[in-house]
Formats: structure tokens, sequence, C-alpha cells
């Protein structure tokens, strides 16, 4: 299951569903990240729909699977990681993928719709009150441990790990905040004219 989950995990749903809609390749305009929110901004909301979707099924599915064989919760959270490891280092795309929140998001529920519904409230809010699609992931990231903990707390520690790989992940947002350079999330990508 976590080999699956990995493979799975590698496709990318920004590039594929680019492809399919023919639509700008989002690895080479915009932030150059592959994922719904670069989507969003260079194409609009359906395909970003669509992406999200994607997304979050890869890591929602082999979960769900995997739960469903009787997997125990630990290592349940160690096959939403590898779900995500796919997806931020696609083994089907030169190992350059996006930040992990859809998929790390479709992984979180099947195991729990308490603490997933908490996470989404906490992205919600926070994206609200600031416009970043980054701010809100981080944000929700950090509050993730704690919403487990509280509901299941036999799944803190590989949320944990999530966590901490996610707002890695996001180190290049950190900057652009503290520069003041980074673009809020309504904000319409420039796509190279080749």
């Amino acid at each position: 299951m976590i080999i699956i989950a990995y493979l799975g995990g590698s496709l990318s749903g920004a590039i594929i569903i680019s492809r399919i809609m023919q639509l700008p390749d989002p690895s080479e305009h915009g932030s150059h990240n592959p994922g719904a929110t670069n989507i969003l901004r260079l194409n609009g909301k359906l395909p970003a729909i669509f992406v999200l979707i994607f997304d979050m099924l890869k890591g929602a599915i082999p979960v769900y699977i995997a739960y469903r064989l009787g997997v125990t919760p630990f290592f349940l959270g160690i096959i939403g990681i590898f779900a995500c490891l796919g997806h931020i280092f696609p083994c089907f795309f030169h190992f350059r993928g996006g930040k992990g929140v859809a998929t790390a998001l479709g992984m979180m529920i099947p195991i729990g719709f308490d603490f997933t519904g908490c996470f989404i409230l906490t992205w919600l809010l926070a994206l609200l009150i600031t416009g970043y699609s980054s701010v809100a992931a981080i944000v929700g990231f950090l509050m993730a441990p704690f919403y487990v903990w509280l509901f299941r707390p036999e799944l803190t520690l590989p949320v944990s790990m999530l966590s901490c790989l996610i707002i890695i992940r996001h180190n290049s947002n950190i900057a652009r905040l503290l520069k003041g350079d980074e673009l809020k999330s309504y904000h319409r990508a420039k796509i190279k004219n080749d």
C-alpha cells in the first residue's frame, strides 16, 4: 500500500488535467508549482476544482483502501505521507511536484471527519483573513497535529510528520511572505509566450 500510495501520488493532477484540457503547463508558467492554486491563477476556477479533487483523491483512495484492509492507524498515516511524497516528488514528472496540501487533506478525510473539519475551517479562516493560500496551508498544518491529538491521538505522530513535511515545502512561500512578494490566491498569473 505504501508503494501504491507513492505511485498514485506521483500522478500530477495539475499537469494531467492541463494536458487533457489543452491548457498551459503549470510547471512552466505562473509560480511553476503544479498544484491547484497555480492552476487557479493561470486558468480559473473550473480547472482548479478538477485539480483539487484529483489531488485529494490521490490521498484519500490509498488510505481508505488500507483502512478497509484493517491497517493500523499509525501505518494509515504513513501510507498518507507516501501519497504526499508522491505528489511532492513525482517519479513520473522528474520529481518536480507540488506542495502536497490537497493530497494531505485527502488522506485525512477517510480517517477522521472531525479533525478534518477543524482543519478545513482553520484553512478557510486563514485564507479569508489573509488572502494567501500559503498562509492558510501553513496555519492549517501547524494546527493539524493538535486537532488530531484531540480526536484521534494514535495518529498524532504521522500527522505531525506530515505537517512538518508540508510546512518545509512552503519554505519559498515563507521567504516571499517575509519579503512581501507573495501573490494572493486570486491574483491572475501571466502566461509566458514561447
